[in-house]
């Protein structure tokens, strides 16, 4: 594990050490020709908007305001690690819905955010194992994590790790569904 770090929303970063999603969707940043899977272990990096309450199902918008506290105008606090247990190309978008209970967002958040976004652009299901960091890590908010790019580097190196949310044998049998449902 070395300092790379995946940006995302910081209540998703919160439903995965939750155990309430195992799966993110990607296409990449603005500034990104697509979405590259950098690294297969890396840090989590937690980003925070307003928007994103609508964009959440409401049985999960209780991990919204704990969750923003990780991501504000002073600090970044890193609490999770994780690995690739597969990056699949979503072939078939239309059966998104089929798959809803393996995140929180909403079907318009989906679409909007994800499949309207840079339509050209393959979206990505990625299936991953999340692991706490046994101690949360805070730094201070830099220019360097600016921008809307999916990849930043961060000053951390080897950090312990907690216990993984899910088994391989529990995400074996995710990947395989989203890999039927939309691969």
């Amino acid at each position: 594990m070395h300092g790379t770090a995946l940006k995302e929303w910081s209540a998703v970063v919160a439903a995965l050490l939750a155990g309430r999603q195992r799966i993110l969707l990607r296409k990449g940043g603005i500034h990104e020709k697509r979405f590259d899977v950098s690294a297969d272990e890396f840090l989590l990096f937690p980003t925070s908007v307003h928007s994103h309450a609508e964009r959440v199902r409401p049985e999960h918008r209780d991990l919204l305001a704990p969750a923003a506290a990780d991501s504000t105008a002073e600090r970044v606090v890193i609490r999770a690690a994780a690995k690739v247990v597969a990056a699949l190309p979503v072939d078939r978008p239309e059966a998104l819905e089929d798959i809803a209970d393996l995140h929180i967002w909403t079907p318009e958040s989906v679409r909007a955010d994800r499949l309207d976004f840079r339509p050209k652009h393959r979206l990505t299901a990625l299936v991953i194992q999340v692991l706490p960091l046994s101690t949360p890590v805070r730094l201070p908010r830099s220019p360097d994590y600016a921008g809307c790019a999916s990849w930043v580097q961060l000053p951390i190196a080897d950090p312990e790790l907690g216990a993984a949310a899910f088994t391989a044998e529990q995400l074996e049998s995710v990947t395989a569904r989203v890999r039927d449902t939309v691969g």
